[in-house]
């Protein structure tokens, strides 16, 4: 009962290697199952970081989530640069006391469904991306 060394070598490197390539396909999927769910509105309440942006969807009006937007500012007392606002999506550009900067964007998805995107600086922050989120949701209920 001779076993050959190299035959059980090059099964090991393959079993890795079907690994390495499966594992990605089974992730992605599992990804875009989570991605997929959501509650009462198609897309609402879901939330990704990406990139050094927060993404956000809520089941508010555009005028609701502007509105809830502008006192979450004013309510962290961040500096206003600029804001902008019209029917379909709006900007609120402004600035924290240590000189980050601050962008929001919204977009009308639908009457009842707004787009959120928060940028803290040029890379982003998550921490703070996510405090502004949940200070702008908590002035919408």
């Amino acid at each position: 009962m001779n076993k050959d060394p190299m035959n059980s070598a090059i099964k090991q490197k393959l079993a890795i290697v079907f690994m390495l390539v499966v594992s990605p396909l089974v992730l992605t999927g599992c990804l875009a199952a989570a991605a997929v769910g959501g509650g009462a509105v198609a897309g609402a309440g879901t939330i990704a970081y990406i990139k050094g942006e927060l993404k956000a969807t809520e089941g508010h009006s555009i005028d609701e989530t502007w509105a809830a937007t502008e006192k979450a500012i004013a309510e962290l007392n961040f500096l206003v640069i600029n804001k902008v606002k019209d029917a379909v999506s709006a900007e609120l550009k402004c600035q924290t006391a240590d000189g980050k900067t601050v962008n929001i964007q919204l977009k009308r998805i639908a009457d009842n469904l707004t787009e959120i995107k928060i940028r803290v600086g040029t890379f982003g922050d998550e921490a703070l991306s996510r405090y502004i989120l949940n200070k702008i949701q908590a002035n919408l209920k």
